[in-house]
């Protein structure tokens, strides 16, 4: 990957395009937006593989981020809590808890910040009726 210095930040292109980079919002995605998007989506992508493997169909996904942060510590995040709401017909509890715990352990985001970051998932799924 490449990266560009720019006034209000930092410019790097993938094939999908052009990332800004900034501690600004006003010229591009803050750094810790970006981490704690990369630790969500990450998991949300291995647990959405897992969940159709078990053939569980899932008719709606939200996963919200609850983030902590150490201003005595330039900022640091110190937490994330992934909270997952899921939806869909047919589900099983104890599947779609085992299938979480297995994408936390095949992310790699996660399992990059693991020792540095406290992150927490919650499921919370609701039935709809047939």
């Amino acid at each position: 990957m490449d990266f560009y210095m720019k006034e209000q930040g930092v410019r790097t292109s993938f094939d999908y395009g052009q990332l800004n980079i900034s501690g600004n919002e006003d010229y591009g995605f803050r750094p810790y937006q970006l981490m704690v998007s990369s630790i969500a989506g990450c998991s949300a992508s291995v647990f959405r593989k897992i969940v159709e493997k078990q053939r569980m169909k899932l008719e709606d996904w939200k996963i919200i981020a609850d983030v902590e942060r150490n201003p005595e510590e330039a900022n640091r995040i110190e937490r994330i809590h992934l909270r997952y709401i899921v939806k869909g017909k047919g589900l099983s509890e104890e599947k779609l808890k085992k299938s979480l715990r297995t994408a936390r352990k095949n992310c790699s985001m996660i399992r990059t910040v693991e020792n540095s970051i406290t992150i927490e998932e919650s499921l919370e799924y609701i039935e709809l009726s047939v």
